[in-house]
């Protein structure tokens, strides 16, 4: 079972020049396709003046999710080439943008596809590639005479919690990584009044 997978720790930025054009890439960490829209629309608005916003993203433990985007250069010509080196590095939960400043002249496909390949792997290049556990949330529901043993339970897993909501019980969204959700489990299963479920959900 995979328990582990690679990521970029923090954004990173890269470059290439070609006949005048600039090739501006920039990589993201990221763990959702909301991630995604959202660095998106923030790059669109400082670099607005830009001709292209081409980009590629890779999610999931196994690298199940995945899209490339062209934006309006010709097919297969930006974001497959900027996806290829995502998977290139063989890591996942990652966004490389690739922004183009015309520069007058036309490059063509193959020009175009050097491009956005070379500036991709030069952000990736200069980001810091981390090994990182799988995680899985657990939704937990306790009284309040319990919350102790949450709390002994999460410090014991170096688990998280993740969101925490109080009405007439105690609720919790933990993150726990995969190889302490055993651990995890028993230590909540020791008391009949609390009741836990595994979502399921890898991050």
């Amino acid at each position: 079972m995979i328990d582990k997978y690679k990521t970029i720790s923090s954004p990173a930025e890269g470059m290439y020049k070609e006949k005048g054009s600039k090739f501006l890439a920039y990589a993201y960490p990221v763990t959702s396709e909301q991630d995604v829209k959202e660095i998106l629309e923030t790059l669109k608005k400082q670099h607005h003046k830009a001709r292209h916003h081409c980009y590629a993203y890779v999610l999931g433990k196994n690298k199940e999710y995945y899209r490339a985007n062209d934006a309006g250069e010709p097919a297969n010509s930006a974001g497959k080439p900027i996806l290829g080196q995502i998977y290139a590095k063989d890591i996942t939960n990652v966004l490389v943008v690739v922004v183009r400043y015309f520069g007058g002249v036309k490059l063509g496909v193959g020009g175009l596809i050097n491009a956005y390949k070379t500036a991709a792997e030069d952000a990736l290049n200069n980001a810091k590639i981390v090994e990182k556990d799988i995680e899985k949330r657990v939704r937990v529901k306790c009284n309040f005479n319990d919350i102790s043993m949450i709390q002994n339970a999460v410090a014991k897993t170096a688990a998280r919690i993740k969101k925490e909501h109080y009405d007439k019980n105690c609720n919790f969204v933990i993150e726990v990584s995969m190889q302490k959700l055993p651990t995890f489990e028993k230590l909540l299963s020791a008391n009949p009044n609390i009741d836990y479920q595994v979502i399921d959900t890898d991050l």
